[in-house]
């Protein structure tokens, strides 16, 4: 029965008291996100679901991020195909992005609903995930250092952030920013140039962001990370022409997936000589 002729499912916005229904889903699709990570994601962008008497069986999410916004986590349970969910699940995602150019990661099944509704692909994203089997970190250049982040970093690594994303990172990063395990960053010649992070996520740990002025650099923040993390489950989810792709599979973390980047308009671009080599999540960007 089409979606329109359903009198029984009911659209609305998400709110924190459906967090768990959402997560149960996504455990049915095997997605690996834990309650923790869905309820930051509540609290930082607009959702939507769509019950059936009661029962949550779809979800999508639309995050602004400044000019832009990122459309992700959209999902409809399985007995549930066929009706036209999908389609109007996300056009409530549309709507919610207002002026901002939507963007997303698309999975192979989600691109043709995509497609359809306007979207192009821009890039491809490689998912990289396994048990962390550290190697040496690439050495750093004359008057380059690695440290621990400290508070004072915080505006430094919003505007590197939000330089290498071409997004408005704040409200995202001010969020986990309570969830951290640790950031590292690099300065040159006594400035701050890149940074990587750490948190718990899924089946264990992801890294994300990164953002660097370059392939070397990226390098040696995330091995700075792994370092300690021997034996440990870790996923970063990277740009295709990264260039991280062998070098990360050297160390233990092998690609596992691939989703297409996609906008509706101008895809966001990096700026002031840094770019993002490792996202947040897929649904963030």
């Amino acid at each position: 029965m089409p979606a329109a002729q359903n009198p029984a499912l009911v659209y609305r916005p998400m709110t924190a008291a459906d967090v768990p229904a959402a997560h149960a889903l996504s455990l049915l699709l095997k997605w690996p996100h834990r309650l923790e990570d869905w309820a930051m994601l509540q609290r930082v962008a607009e959702g939507f679901v769509v019950e059936d008497n009661g029962r949550l069986v779809g979800t999508a999410f639309a995050c602004l991020q400044g000019e832009f916004a990122t459309i992700g986590l959209v999902i409809v349970s399985d007995d549930y195909q066929g009706q036209g969910i999908g389609r109007k699940l996300m056009e409530q995602a549309l709507q919610a992005c207002g002026s901002t150019t939507p963007i997303l990661n698309a999975t192979l099944a989600g691109a043709p609903l995509y497609i359809s509704q306007g979207f192009v692909e821009f890039g491809r994203v490689h998912q990289h995930q396994g048990t962390v089997t550290p190697q040496p970190c690439p050495p750093l250049p004359a008057g380059t250092t690695c440290r621990d982040a400290d508070d004072r970093d915080w505006p430094s690594l919003l505007k590197l952030a939000n330089a290498g994303s071409g997004l408005d990172r704040t409200r995202v990063l001010d969020d986990l920013r309570g969830v951290l395990e640790r950031s590292v960053v690099l300065e040159q010649d006594g400035q701050l140039c890149a940074f990587a992070m750490q948190r718990p996520f899924g089946r264990g740990r992801v890294i994300g962001p990164v953002v660097a002025q370059n392939l070397q650099q990226a390098q040696h923040l995330i091995g700075s990370l792994l370092a300690p993390l021997g034996g440990e489950f870790v996923r970063l989810d990277i740009g295709a022409d990264s260039g991280l792709g062998d070098w990360l599979s050297s160390q233990g973390l092998a690609q596992v997936d691939s989703v297409a980047q996609m906008a509706r308009g101008e895809a966001p671009q990096a700026s002031e000589g840094v770019e993002q080599f490792a996202l947040i999540t897929q649904a963030i960007g």
